[in-house]
């Protein structure tokens, strides 16, 4: 049976967010040219694995400065996580096993992990 883990509330927040955050940016990264600038498409038909990309408009200023502010918060985000003061709390292999069990916290049903 896994272990379980008291997380602080703050830290379960932020790990949350970080997930939430995260999940935006590959949604956007998704949808968005392949391109950050303009370029041209290309076809390689030569390779053991032909591939091809249409023109890329490149990335609108909105764009870019989205995926900056999302790519920010994560690196915030990531830096609360793994610096927060919980950690300070386990020692040896329970330390790797708190962070396993913290970004999947959230999979488990409120009561559980009340």
């Amino acid at each position: 049976m896994a272990e379980t883990f008291e997380f602080p509330r703050d830290l379960l927040a932020a790990q949350e967010e970080l997930h939430q955050v995260r999940a935006r940016l590959l949604a956007l990264y998704e949808r968005l040219p392949w391109s950050v600038e303009p370029a041209p498409g290309f076809r390689d038909q030569d390779l053991w694995r032909p591939r091809e990309r249409p023109d890329s408009p490149g990335w609108s200023e909105q764009e870019r400065t989205e995926v900056a502010e999302l790519r920010e918060r994560e690196l915030a985000l990531a830096t609360t996580v793994s610096q927060h003061p919980f950690w300070a709390t386990l020692s040896g292999p329970r330390v790797p096993a708190g962070r396993m069990a913290l970004k999947h916290a959230h999979e488990q049903p409120a009561s559980e992990s009340a």
